[in-house]
């Protein structure tokens, strides 16, 4: 991948992650009981408010730092997918799903694609890679 090639992905990376991590936040921060009711009265089992603003806060503060970016971007893949077809489809395009549809296409090409500029995981794995490829003489 070409240099300018990883830096739309680092922006990607790093914006998906400031908008997960401001959600994530924001659901702990306006009492994370209330969305585990609303979660129930969608038919949604409750706890998965916990596990979604759990994923959404660390999985936002992981893609900012670069740490598991294509495991963190297919769980919030999964978690906009269940928003589009749960929640906002039947309020159509505009008034409904045209932003999680790019927020879910964003996750998937981080997926596809990984992200390995200024990622912390990429450069403890280099790290590794350079221990290993030394040799003794």
């Amino acid at each position: 991948m070409s240099n300018r090639n990883e830096v739309g992905t680092l922006l990607l990376r790093v914006v998906l992650g400031i908008v997960f991590l401001a959600h994530g936040a924001a659901k702990f921060q306006g009492g994370i009981e209330n969305i585990a009711g609303w979660f129930d009265s969608i038919g949604l089992p409750g706890g998965f408010a916990y596990i979604v603003a759990t994923i959404e806060l660390v999985g936002g503060i992981a893609l900012i730092l670069g740490i598991g970016t294509r495991v963190v971007s297919a769980l919030i893949g999964l978690i906009m997918a269940g928003a589009i077809l749960k929640v906002k489809l039947a309020a159509g395009f505009f008034d409904g799903y045209a932003y999680d549809l790019v927020l879910l296409t964003v996750a998937l090409y981080l997926v596809l694609n990984g992200s390995k500029l200024f990622a912390l995981d990429h450069l403890f794995l280099k790290n590794e890679g350079n221990k290993q490829s030394v040799k003794p003489v």
